[in-house]
Parts: structure tokens; C-alpha cells; sequence
């Protein structure tokens, strides 16, 4: 990271969408309390009216962002996941509801949207973003607003916006925390200068590992909004330059500032982001692995004194605290690849997390440090519940 002021002033950056029609009567009393700020008014809504955003994802930072972009009157939004609504999602997905659960995500969003206000048009486009389209994907569209959770989509999103000369506006939460900036390789830095590097794989928690605060996502998409109005509009100081950090437990604010790297070769073509950020290909599992039909029987079978072995949760104690299997001891894979655990030589070890990424990665570990009965349980516990404790709570 290369801390410092902007290479262009972000209070020069000219409106990024000309101003559209003439508002409609209903249009003008819609967005009236637009209209009489003074410095925004008539021509900052045109512009909005004009415009064409681009939502990643329809999660946590989506719900709220595609909300306000649609009541602040953005003319075309699109909005690209894959995804179907969980229960699990509710607690902080607020722009679906307890009949969405198991629509599209993006058909769920369409219908909050549509209520919101009708005179937007929606853009649904139900993939998964990956290089074969992403590309195409943006060109439609005059900014991108950027709600992924993991880091491979986070560097193909950089990518893409740079390679297409487009402006985008990031936002990251994770448990009491966020982060919002803007990133444009036109005039000012990008999501790789604020991180060259991928973090090491696992060394950050997704949101379903190490959770999040609901409303973290409404304080986080609202300043999301407000980056997206500014560069729409022309209006104000935009983060380009700026990352803003907010811790939710103390509620403060603090920026760091970031700077281009002026070393950095300009992004001409997409890669391999998975390898990038050092994610393994889930096609061929790397050792012996059991399905949870399998470890019902070997539990039977240890209860009953004809087979000793170790059963490992490698999640987190929030997670163990949600669900568990009985008998299984609980050591955090943080824990385990830190070498704070070590199994009994000669017994077996069966290894289970969520749904089979954490606990592949630590028993390929202990077999590599030695320990030759080390074993997968695919699925994780959400397959165990699924399939054999089904009363038990998923999340």
C-alpha cells in the first residue's frame, strides 16, 4: 500500500453521466428533496436519471445500495448474482423477505426495487461473474458498484473497470468492520495499489466464517451510495484517494490515503484470479475423504467401542456455538496451521468444517506434517445436518 494524496484532486473529476430529459411532474415530485438542495438540484437528478450502475451482487452491501440508488432515481441498474435467498440472509439482506427465500437473489431484488420506485429500469443478470463475461458485463454500464466477498472477484472487478476505463466504488465488511473507497485508473489509484497482494488463502475470514453485524451493511452501502451520487453528479469530494475505515464497536471513522503506484504495469488483460489469490481448483480432492453417512456409522461404531479415532471441528467457537456434531473436539484451523495441534500418532483423525474447504486445507496439512490417516468429511456439518440431524439449525 503507498500512502498518499490523490495524483489528481478528487474535486476536479467532471460529472461522469450528462444529464438526461426533462423530469416528468411525477418524477419532479419523487425526488423534490433533490431538487431544492442547493449545488445539486435539477441537473444533478437529470444526470442521475441518465445513468446506467452496475450492482455486484445482491448480498449484504447490494441490498442497501441497490435501495438508495433506486430511490435516489439512477435511470438503469443492473445488478449481476447467482445466488438464491437463504433464511440466513435476512438477518442483514434487507431487500429481501421471508417469501423470497429460495428465489434468485435478483429476482427478489427486482421485486423490492419495482415498489421502491417503478420508474427504474432493471437489468437482471442471474450468472456468476467470471472472465468469460465480465467484460461484457461492464460495458453497459457507466459505473460499477462492487458488494463481492471474496478477493478473486474483488481483483476481476479492478480489472475489468481498468482494462474498460470505468470508475467503480468498493465496500468490505466483516464482523464490526468496513471499508469503503473509490477506484478509478484514470484518474487516481486502484484496488491494486491499496493491495498488491492477495492475503494468504484463509488468513481472512469470509462473512459466513467470521460473520458480520447486520446493520454494518446499511452503514457501509450508504456511503457506497453516496460515492456512486457524487461521481454521477459531479457534486462534492469523492474517496478516489481515500479509503474510509469504520469500526462499528467504538464508532469511528478514520481515511487512509493511497496513491498510484507509479511502477505498476496498467492492467491490459484478465488472469487466472483464483490462482491469483492462491485458491485451489475444487475439482480433485487433494486425500482420502468420507461423506457424513460414513461418519454417522464410525461414531456409532466408536460409541459402541469398536473404533477410536479423533473427530475435528475446525471452525470458529461462534459457528460450534450455532451447531455441532457430538464428540467432535474443536480446534480452529487457524489453530491447527499455526501447530498448535497435534493428533495421537497412530490414530486416525477425521477432519470437518462448514462445508469442506477449511477442513480439506487442514488435513492436507497434517498429512504433510507426517500424520498419514487424516481424512476430509465432505460437506461439513451443513451436509451432516441435511442429511442426518435435521432438526439442528443450519446458518
Amino acid at each position: 500500500m503507498t500512502l498518499a494524496s490523490s495524483p489528481v484532486p478528487a474535486t476536479e473529476l467532471p460529472a461522469l453521466v450528462a444529464p438526461g430529459a426533462e423530469l416528468t411532474r411525477e418524477e419532479t415530485e419523487r425526488y423534490s428533496r433533490h431538487l431544492i438542495i442547493p449545488g445539486f438540484g435539477v441537473q444533478a437528478q437529470r444526470r442521475l436519471k441518465n445513468a446506467r450502475v452496475l450492482v455486484v451482487g445482491a448480498g449484504g452491501l447490494g441490498s442497501p445500495t441497490l435501495l438508495y440508488l433506486a430511490a435516489a432515481g439512477v435511470g438503469t441498474l443492473g445488478v449481476v448474482d447467482d445466488d438464491v435467498v437463504d433464511l440466513s440472509n435476512l438477518q442483514r439482506q434487507v431487500i429481501h423477505g421471508v417469501s423470497d427465500v429460495g428465489s434468485p437473489k435478483v429476482e427478489s431484488a427486482a421485486r423490492s426495487v419495482a415498489e421502491l420506485n417503478p420508474l427504474v429500469n432493471l437489468i437482471l443478470h442471474r450468472e456468476r461473474l467470471d472472465n468469460s463475461n465480465v467484460l461484457d458485463i461492464f460495458s453497459g454500464y457507466d459505473l460499477i458498484v462492487d458488494g463481492t466477498d471474496n478477493f478473486a472477484t474483488r481483483y476481476m472487478v479492478n480489472d475489468a473497470a481498468e482494462i474498460l476505463g470505468k470508475p467503480y466504488v468498493w465496500g468490505s465488511i466483516l464482523r464490526f468492520d468496513g471499508q469503503v473507497s473509490v477506484f478509478w485508473g484514470l484518474h487516481g489509484p486502484t484496488y491494486r495499489d491499496l493491495f498488491p497482494q492477495a492475503p494468504e488463502p484463509g488468513s481472512v475470514p469470509s462473512c459466513a466464517e467470521g460473520g458480520v453485524l447486520g446493520v454494518l451493511c446499511a452503514q457501509i452501502g450508504s456511503v457506497m451510495v453516496n460515492e456512486a451520487i457524487k461521481l454521477i453528479t459531479g457534486t462534492g469530494r469523492t474517496l478516489l484517494g481515500r479509503v474510509l475505515v469504520f469500526n462499528a464497536m467504538e464508532m469511528s471513522w478514520r481515511e487512509v490515503r493511497v496513491r498510484r503506484d507509479p511502477a505498476a504495469e496498467p492492467v491490459t488483460e484478465l488472469t487466472d484470479y483464483q490462482a491469483f489469490c492462491g485458491v485451489a481448483p475444487a475439482a480433485a480432492p487433494a486425500g482420502p475423504e468420507v461423506d457424513v453417512a460414513v461418519l454417522q456409522e464410525l461414531l456409532a461404531e466408536r460409541s459402541a467401542g469398536q473404533r477410536d479415532f479423533e473427530l475435528l471441528d475446525v471452525r470458529e467457537p461462534g459457528e460450534y456455538g450455532i451447531v455441532n456434531i457430538e464428540g467432535a473436539r474443536l480446534v480452529p484451523r487457524g489453530t491447527v496451521l499455526a501447530g498448535g495441534f497435534r493428533p495421537d500418532p497412530g490414530r486416525p483423525v477425521y477432519v470437518h468444517c462448514k462445508s469442506g474447504g477449511r477442513s480439506a486445507e487442514v488435513a492436507a496439512y497434517l498429512r504433510g506434517e507426517g500424520y498419514p490417516e487424516v481424512y476430509n468429511v465432505t460437506g461439513g456439518i451443513l451436509e451432516w445436518v441435511r442429511r442426518v440431524e435435521p432438526e439442528k439449525p443450519l446458518y
